[in-house]
């Protein structure tokens, strides 16, 4: 007991020596400067990794053989820009592969990442100049797979060409906006940017193939905040009330009719009538202009007449009264009779049959057994 009193009482020395106070810690650091911008990429340094690489790390990708003159041609450029980071490549033209690997050299263990991107977006038909910017830092690449979101070949083939636009303006515009590099080959769409602008791609790309929103619509919006960025005012306030909310309309479609197909001929069908002969067939071209307009009065006028005609029978149709039931004809009346005259024999027959049932019930059994006949006198007086 004494020891934990003495503890207890040291304890209690130390608490009245040691002040606790709020923001104790929080001194100037020299980090915590407006000047320095914390989301900066800083560039790598070949003497943060002096060892090199422990491992070999390799990657390949397959291109088709349409791409295959292109990159046979452009390998020299592509070679060229990987020797410079001490990356190693090979171009088999035989299993139809490209091949990225790291080497002794190799300093930078994200580089190899880098030239496996280069490499997929060589084989989706990226010109090499353009697929080489993605060994920067701060170069990103992102390759959509749009062939799997529909099945059916003429919508998809529809909704991709709504990406392109005319003359390929809603893709211009996309890049424009989102400071990407995009483009659309075959089944995928290759992105190059920023992740912001990449995130906003995909997006756009999505919703256009699987029918959600049309790009147009979203190009709006991105013009919108690139408005609203201007305004220092807005910077920490909602957007929500000045962007667009667009909705989805189901428009019904006009079924298509099928036309029957006319038995072929190799005879051309005959020529039309024109205007000019139908007039001449009818007199009416040689008509003056005044005896035209008089024509086309008096057709107007029959027309007018036809039209009130029909009005007036309509509204007649009211009053007209119903029609009465008709009356009974002396043939069906005569007919009727021949069928209660029908009906009465029917019934004297049936109530016949019962006359007989009853009496063959009634019959006495004992009348039809033979009774033992009398001997006669005669015969019993000669015994």
């Amino acid at each position: 007991m004494e020891v934990s009193n003495s503890v207890d009482g040291h304890d209690k020395e130390e608490g009245k020596l040691r002040t606790k106070h709020k923001g104790k810690h929080d001194k100037p650091k020299p980090w915590d400067d407006e000047s320095i911008d914390h989301w900066k990429i800083d560039k790598f340094d070949p003497s943060w990794n002096e060892g090199g690489m422990l491992e070999v790390s390799s990657f390949s990708t397959l291109f088709p053989q349409y791409r295959e003159k292109y990159l046979q041609e452009a390998w020299p450029i592509v070679r060229g820009a990987l020797k410079q980071f001490d990356i190693s490549c090979e171009l088999n033209l035989v299993e139809g592969s490209m091949t990225v690997s790291t080497t002794r050299k190799t300093r930078d263990p994200y580089i190899i990442v880098k030239a496996r991107d280069l490499i997929k977006l060589l084989s989706r038909s990226v010109p090499a100049p353009q697929a080489i910017k993605i060994l920067d830092d701060e170069m990103q690449c992102d390759i959509i797979k749009i062939g799997s979101l529909i099945r059916n070949k003429e919508r998809f083939v529809k909704r991709r060409q709504h990406l392109l636009g005319p003359n390929s303006s809603t893709l211009k515009a996309i890049e424009i906006l989102t400071g990407c590099y995009v483009l659309i080959q075959g089944n995928t769409v290759a992105a190059m940017g920023s992740f912001k602008g990449l995130k906003q791609v995909r997006r756009i790309v999505e919703d256009c193939i699987q029918n959600k929103l049309h790009p147009i619509y979203h190009i709006r919006t991105l013009m919108m905040r690139r408005e609203l960025e201007k305004v220092p005012e807005l910077a920490n306030e909602s957007w929500d009330r000045f962007l667009p909310k667009f909705k989805k309309k189901n428009v019904k479609q006009k079924k298509v009719k099928s036309k029957e197909k006319k038995p072929y001929t190799p005879f051309p069908p005959p020529q039309q009538p024109s205007k000019i002969d139908l007039q001449l067939e009818s007199g009416e071209y040689f008509l003056t202009d005044s005896k035209k307009s008089e024509k086309k009065w008096l057709e107007k006028q029959e027309k007018q007449a036809e039209k009130t005609a029909e009005n007036k029978r309509k509204r007649d149709e009211a009053f007209i009264p119903p029609k009465e039931p008709a009356k009974q004809d002396a043939n069906k009346s005569g007919d009727d009779k021949n069928d209660v005259a029908a009906i009465a024999m029917s019934v004297k027959k049936k109530a016949k049959e019962l006359k007989k049932q009853k009496a063959a019930e009634n019959i006495d059994p004992e009348s039809y057994i033979v009774a033992p006949e009398k001997r006669s006198s005669k015969k019993s007086r000669a015994s």
